[in-house]
């Protein structure tokens, strides 16, 4: 039997780090421009294994006010990003029938931090 009193759910992600090197824009078939880049965050001492001492997290918006921010920014900057996680898929490659996915932080909000801010 079903009942109401489900937990709400919500995705909200909050990420402080660095920019990474590469700021990326195209157009989507729906015409819209989509911008991804990485935000670089360092893993704690106590987390580190092996080789891996940092995160790259993926971004995306199709927020322009955002995407000419994040342009203007360069890498290495220190930013806070505030928004939802997401999960994508998509079909292409070779194979028209092969289907690929990412999860990623879609961006509502940037901002730069640190010093001169």
């Amino acid at each position: 039997m079903a009942t109401n009193s489900s937990p709400a759910t919500s995705s909200h992600v909050d990420v402080i780090g660095r920019l990474g090197a590469h700021v990326r824009s195209r157009e989507l078939p729906s015409g819209d421009e989509l911008t991804t880049f990485t935000v670089i965050v360092d893993r704690p001492a106590r987390e580190q294994r092996g080789q891996a001492k940092v995160d790259a997290i993926a971004c995306t918006t199709t927020n322009r006010k955002i995407r000419d921010r994040v342009q203007r920014l360069e890498p290495g900057t220190q930013v806070e990003v505030a928004g939802v996680l997401r999960r994508r898929f998509w079909r292409g490659g070779a194979n028209a029938g092969q289907v690929g996915s990412t999860t990623e932080v879609l961006v509502r909000r940037l901002r730069s931090v640190g010093a001169g801010t």
